[in-house]
């Protein structure tokens, strides 16, 4: 079990690494695609203390080498849910399991609202985990709506482990096999009745048995109902607490502004009271 489980890898949750690593606390990192991060696909930074003119590949590289070199343990993977009971936090991620006794959420702002049909069907055709659930549909048809850079990777494993696999997403594909048809369209709808019987996708709607949507990462509250909102943010209060005890956050899941230095501090903030947190939690035991 880890001391304190970091959901993000971008300038919050690395700064709230290293503050959990320097307060003497076992950390993990969970996070996807580094190229997903926002920060990574920014060409120039000139207003981050110290580091003028950086590309934001530049400056994430060193925030990640400066975690590592304190000990930091990395898992890259999406967290799919947390479920908090009796003191400890577990976390789904992909078809693994880790606990936490304190959790930050630093996963950055997540643009993409549920598509039409998807929340009516998780369960019963959608996915969003290719490894959990990709052996349930080997020689059927299957759809991946690919929102994150590996998802071309996940669709090539599930077509290697047999299913029969249509790719869509907004762009075109990198790495992506080539007996995997392709198709571009940035809205999609889930169709069928009680199980997913296929996705419109643009004009075209193709048969499916399921669907894979693989986004980056998943909104906060869905990740842990519950979770208190303020506008389109998490509620935090200055500690960077929730409003669920053992949860803090960071970055730019808590608001504006969505700038570097902003997150960095709340990330080490964040850390500070989840190690608080964990030795009040000793003190009980």
């Amino acid at each position: 079990m880890y001391d304190i489980a970091v959901i993000g890898g971008g300038p919050a949750g690395l700064s709230a690494a290293v503050q959990g690593r320097a307060r003497g606390r076992s950390v993990l990192v969970v996070s996807g695609d580094s190229r997903d991060n926002p920060l990574y696909k920014t060409e120039r930074i000139d207003n981050y203390l110290g580091f003028y003119h950086s590309t934001g590949a530049q400056l994430l590289e060193r925030f990640r080498d400066h975690a590592r070199q304190m000990g930091v343990e990395e898992k890259e993977g999406r967290v799919l849910n947390i479920m908090p009971m009796s003191g400890t936090f577990y976390l789904s991620i992909g078809s693994e399991m880790e606990q936490a006794r304190a959790v930050v959420l630093a996963t950055g702002v997540v643009r993409s609202a549920k598509y039409p049909g998807e929340e009516a069907h998780l369960g019963a055709g959608v996915s969003y985990c290719a490894t959990c659930d990709g052996m349930l549909y080997r020689g059927k048809e299957i759809v991946v709506v690919g929102l994150a850079a590996d998802a071309p990777a996940e669709a090539n494993w599930l077509r290697e482990i047999g299913c029969k696999v249509t790719y869509v997403g907004p762009g075109q594909p990198e790495g992506l096999r080539p007996d995997i048809p392709a198709v571009k369209a940035g809205q999609v709808e889930v169709l069928g009745e009680r199980k997913v019987e296929g996705l419109r996708a643009g004009s075209a709607v193709i048969p499916c048995e399921g669907v894979f949507i693989l986004r980056s990462s998943m909104a906060p509250t869905d990740l842990l109902p519950g979770l208190e909102l303020e506008g389109n943010y998490l509620r935090v209060d200055r500690n960077m607490t929730t409003n669920i005890p053992g949860v803090f956050a960071a970055g730019d899941c808590t608001g504006l502004p969505l700038q570097v230095s902003k997150a960095v501090g709340e990330g080490n903030i964040a850390a500070h009271r989840a190690a608080e947190y964990v030795a009040q939690l000793e003190q009980t035991i």
